[in-house]
């Protein structure tokens, strides 16, 4: 026998069974654990997006000047950037932080697929930035800001922002796309009172990469019963459901003027209250001075079985979206967008 001082046998030295072999161990093949995928290469990277048939290449970050600061956050900030070659004005959305090579990895696959949404009601990804530590995403800039905070009393108005909300749902979820975090904070509007969905895919994997507790109180609110607590819905989350229950408080907060399960809920530090109202309490409803039209569009949203609320395309044959007629663009303008 070796002692440890001796080091190691030399290298020229013959093993004593060179034929000695060992077995390979048995694999289940009923489990599977996936490998991480190696980087995309140059050649998969989605088609820039277009725009009236026109394509927009990705702007190279030394042509993009920033303008002012219109948002921040924990972690990162969003800014007007305007692009000199053009003029164009874009949003750039800043994360701060160190993250792993396979954060990275997934951030630059999941960017490809918003590159490729096409959706008059999502905002477009024009492409992301990687450098000095910062994740730069470049967005479609929206110059009238989220609808958080805003009352809308109208519901002709209601009815429209609901019209393209559920229009780029249903889109999101014929790409097989489930946004899992709609909010008021989520939907952006323009001077044309054009509405569209943000923050999907990439801004919510980064949000809940900065700061999971963070990005988990902040959606809880807006989450179905069955997300909240599986045991609901025999263990099963319809994702698309989801998205359809966040969908209905939403637009039942614009026309209340506040949260539906109560205006402080919450806010307050009192979560584990929130959690039980949402999946104990009977969904909230409509004020009985809304149109019955407004009432049973609202039920139909917040049904606590995820498998009677209808899909987005289903709702955008209800009677409250059908017998309003759409509001004109051309007829808008920023003073008449809603106020909080």
């Amino acid at each position: 026998m070796r002692s440890p001082a001796e080091g190691p046998p030399a290298a020229g030295r013959m093993r004593r069974k060179p034929d000695l072999k060992l077995p390979l161990p048995q694999r289940d093949p009923t489990v599977a654990v996936p490998l991480p995928l190696p980087p995309p290469s140059a050649n998969s990277m989605a088609p820039p997006p277009t725009v009236s048939g026109q394509t927009i290449p990705t702007p190279n970050l030394s042509d993009l000047d920033r303008v002012r600061r219109i948002g921040s956050g924990s972690g990162g900030m969003v800014w007007m950037v305007r692009h000199r070659p053009t003029g164009r004005i874009y949003a750039m959305k800043v994360i701060y932080g160190n993250h792993e090579d396979a954060i990275r990895r997934q951030i630059c696959r999941e960017i490809e697929i918003l590159r490729t949404a096409d959706s008059p009601f999502v905002v477009r990804c024009h492409g992301m930035f990687d450098q000095a530590g910062e994740i730069q995403i470049l967005l479609e800039y929206m110059d009238g800001g989220s609808l958080e905070g805003h009352r809308i009393s109208s519901e002709r108005f209601l009815a429209d922002v609901a019209r393209q909300v559920l229009t780029g749902l249903a889109y999101l979820h014929r790409q097989r796309i489930v946004h899992r975090d709609i909010k008021p904070s989520n939907l952006l509007i323009n001077a044309a009172r054009q509405v569209k969905i943000a923050d999907f895919g990439v801004g919510r994997m980064l949000a809940q990469t900065m700061d999971p507790c963070n990005s988990s109180v902040g959606t809880i609110a807006y989450m179905s019963p069955e997300r909240i607590n599986t045991d609901l819905n025999h263990g099963i989350y319809d994702g698309y459901a989801g998205d359809i229950w966040s969908f209905g408080l939403s637009i039942l907060e614009f026309y209340l003027g506040r949260f539906p399960f109560g205006e402080n809920m919450g806010r307050l530090g009192d979560w584990a209250s929130l959690m039980c109202a949402i999946c104990y309490s009977n969904p909230p409803e409509a004020p009985a001075t809304a149109s019955k039209e407004f009432r049973s569009f609202i039920s139909c949203c917040l049904q606590k079985e995820p498998g009677r609320r209808p899909t987005a395309v289903q709702l955008l044959q209800h009677p409250f979206i059908t017998h309003q007629s759409p509001l004109s663009s051309s007829s808008s303008s920023s003073s008449s967008m809603p106020h909080p």
